[in-house]
């Protein structure tokens, strides 16, 4: 199975603001950390907000918080929300394949894919935070704003 870009970037955000948790973060910051596109950030944070994993403070001061804590947020209800989980063509709406009704193929693909979502349920945002990354986003965080640059 693979994972799109925006799962990733997904989880580096939640990581970002699980780190600096009680402070807010604006997506310039979080794109400067890990060295990535601004544009590309903003699609992804709009959907963790529409999610509820993240809230959005607007105005002078605003950015980004978690909207619950990391220990709340699982792994699995994240890829849930970014993946659009069609693996095969007989997961979609637009499904043409002739032999729907009668295969079995789909079956085994619902199973591995309950399984692999079941494992990520079993992970916490707080799970992926050790104190390594814990450090190295905060000193990110610093310099960043101490530079000025957001």
């Amino acid at each position: 199975m693979y994972l799109t870009q925006q799962t990733d970037y997904a989880m580096r955000v939640l990581i970002y603001a699980a780190v600096n948790d009680g402070v807010l973060v604006n997506i310039g910051t979080i794109a400067e950390a890990y060295k990535i596109s601004k544009s590309h950030l903003m699609k992804v944070v709009t959907a963790l907000v529409k999610g509820g994993f993240l809230i959005s403070v607007r105005g002078k001061g605003g950015g980004l918080r978690l909207a619950k804590s990391a220990e709340e947020i699982r792994v699995g209800d994240v890829v849930r929300l970014i993946e659009p989980m069609q693996i095969a063509e007989c997961f979609g709406s637009n499904n043409q394949c002739v032999i729907t009704p009668h295969c079995r193929l789909a079956d085994v693909l619902h199973g591995g894919l309950r399984i692999f979502l079941q494992h990520l349920d079993g992970f916490t945002l707080a799970d992926l935070i050790n104190r390594p990354t814990s450090q190295m986003l905060q000193e990110t965080h610093i310099a960043i704003n101490a530079a000025g640059k957001h």
